[in-house]
Parts: structure tokens; sequence; C-alpha cells
């Protein structure tokens, strides 16, 4: 506790006085030069709770202790009285621009020196606890904000976990569909990222972009609810089996829906849309809303994208793999259905990197 008043004065009729002054209250400590005050400083630092100081002393003055004390760091908690015998202003306000807290000159009366004292020793106790609190409660803010972020990243996880784990059961049922999960999840990511910077009126951040990579893994959850006959018939299906191939995009979403506790809902709620809308169309001419234009949630619009260009290049049980410029120039022509135009500037933009992920994606099957 900081209960202890060091006196720095080399005339010993001035301590005696000072000291008389303020004992009934606090605990003095007195130095006849700068030096030794600053050494008792070093000394008694957390006990010291006011410095009285004169200026005028032989080797350092009054101005070199408070040089020090500033450089110390000492000015920040312990208060400086400076109780000298100029007149100047000057030399006042000198003092004050050092870091002084408060000035006295002589001849002093008693009973001002000892209000000072208590005054300037209250404020700085006061002032010290208040820093000491704020100190404390950063510190509390700064693990509870390391706590979250620890719980934030490790829930990042687990939806990823989720959603690698439904993708991988649609594979299970889907033969052809094999590393499709994984490509889509890719194209997507290179087409978020290039929306991200040329259309910023989206107002996609580099999270969102991440959280739409991984939600994109979800899009054919529903194809797990499709008889085998459906699924897997190689020729053409016909009108009834069609619509209920279609019928993927809701059924997917009633069993995200019975998924409960384990995602965050932002996180579900992408997973919601870009399975519900990842075959809606530009124009309205997709499914199952027949949802228009920029009302299709844009994390929707870009799977689509990435789902039809990989299901285009790619072999299934119905069909031949497209040449890569066959399917971007089908996509580009509209012959896959309609999609925005800002999205086909991005497709445009990235279609030497898609192509060049295709033909890896390819090589590693």
């Amino acid at each position: 506790m900081r209960n202890k008043v060091l006196i720095i004065d080399d005339a010993e009729l001035n301590r005696e006085m000072l000291t008389e002054i303020l004992k009934k209250e606090y605990s003095v400590l007195s130095a006849s030069d700068g030096q030794t005050g600053i050494n008792l400083l070093a000394e008694r630092e957390n006990e010291i709770c006011v410095v009285l100081l004169d200026l005028v002393m032989p080797g350092m003055d009054g101005f070199a202790v408070m040089k020090v004390m500033e450089q110390s760091g000492y000015l920040k908690h312990i208060p400086v009285l400076v109780i000298s015998g100029e007149t100047s202003v000057n030399i006042e306000r000198e003092c004050f621009d050092c870091g002084v807290t408060d000035f006295i000159r002589r001849p002093f009366d008693n009973e001002l020196v000892l209000r000072r004292v208590r005054n300037m020793a209250d404020l700085f106790r006061y002032r010290n606890g208040l820093e000491q609190q704020v100190e404390s409660q950063t510190k509390t803010l700064k693990r509870q904000y390391e706590m979250i972020c620890r719980q934030a990243k490790e829930l990042a996880q687990r939806n990823e976990q989720i959603t690698d784990i439904l993708a991988e059961v649609v594979e299970s049922r889907n033969l052809e569909s094999g590393e499709h999960v994984k490509r889509v999840k890719t194209y997507t990511k290179i087409l978020a990222e290039d929306l991200m910077k040329r259309y910023p009126e989206y107002r996609l951040t580099e999270e969102e972009v991440r959280i739409i990579e991984s939600a994109s893994a979800v899009h054919d959850i529903g194809k797990i609810t499709i008889p085998d006959n459906i699924l897997l018939k190689p020729g053409k299906l016909t009108n009834e089996e069609f619509e209920c191939m279609k019928s993927h995009t809701v059924r997917g979403c009633e069993v995200l829906d019975h998924i409960e506790g384990v995602w965050d809902d932002r996180y579900k709620k992408y997973a919601y849309t870009i399975c519900r809308h990842h075959h809606e169309r530009f124009d309205g001419r997709g499914y199952p809303d027949q949802l228009v234009g920029d009302d299709i949630p844009i994390e929707a619009q870009i799977v689509s994208v990435a789902d039809v260009y990989d299901a285009l290049v790619s072999e299934r049980c119905y069909k031949k793999a497209f040449t890569r410029e066959q399917a971007f120039n089908m996509i580009m022509n509209g012959e896959c259905g309609a999609f925005s135009p800002k999205l086909m500037d991005c497709f445009r933009n990235v279609r030497e990197t898609m192509e060049n992920v295709s033909q890896e994606k390819r090589e590693l099957g």
C-alpha cells in the first residue's frame, strides 16, 4: 500500500518542518539530494504515494529529478508537489511542463501543505486503482476473446466435418459422383473469391466465402432420398422420374432441418439456401421456386455454376464428359440455363484457373 511521502530537499530544516506536518497521517522518507531521492524511489516505488521536491539543490537539482522520474515512468503513478522559494511564473510553468502535479511557494501554510498532499495522494490512489481495474478487465476481456476465437474455430471445424460427412453419404449413394463434391467446393471458392473482389455490392467477406465453400458440399444431400432406380438410371429419365429427381432440392432441406444443435445459424442458412436453390436459374426457369435474378441467394448462384461446370466436364453414367472448352461455351451461351451476367463475368475471368483444377482433378482421379 502506498502510504509514504518522500521529501527531497537539501535543507535539513525544511525536511524537518515538512516531516512534522505530515507524520500524523503519513510515514515520511527524506533525501538530502536528488540522487538519494531517486535511489529511494527505485527501492520503495510501490510504497511512495507523494514526492515533495525542492528545485534548487547541489548536484542533481529538482528539474533533473523530474526528468529521471519521467523517464523511469514514476510520474505516471506518483504525484510530485514542488515546494520552492521561486517566484517566477515561468519557473512554475516549466515545472508543470515537466509533469509536476502541484506547486507551492515558500513561505507556506502548514495546513495547506497537508491538504495538498492528502488530495494528491487520494486522487492518484483512485486513478491508480482505476488503471489496475481497467488492466484487470482488459486481461479478462482478452482471455474471453481468445476463448471465443477458439470456440469459433472449433465450431467452424465441426460445421465442415458435418458437411463432409453428409457429402460422403451422398457419394456412397450416387456412384457416379465420386469426387464431385470436392471439385464443386474448389470451383465454388474460385468463383466466390473473384465475385467478392469484382462486385463489392454483394458484400461478401473472406469468412463468408469460406462458409459458402464448405456449405456447398451439401448441395446434393437430398439425393439420399431418391430411389436407386432413378438416381442411378443410365438412360434418360421420364417426366415422372425427373420430377422425383428435382425434389432432391426440397428433400435436402428437410434433411438439414432435422439436424439440430450442431450448426450455427449462419452456417445452416447458407447450407439451406444452397441446397434448395442451386438449380434455380436467373430467368426464373429453374426449380423448385422459379426465383428470378438476384432473388436467388448469391451463394446458391455461385454453387449452381460450379455444379453445372463439373457436371459437364465429368463423365456420368448417362453421358460422356465434354471438353473444358465445350463446357465453357455451353454455360456462356445459356445452354445450361440462364446465369447472372456478373457471375458469368467472373466465370470468364477465372476460366483458366477452373480448367487447370479440372485437369488436375482428372489426372489425380
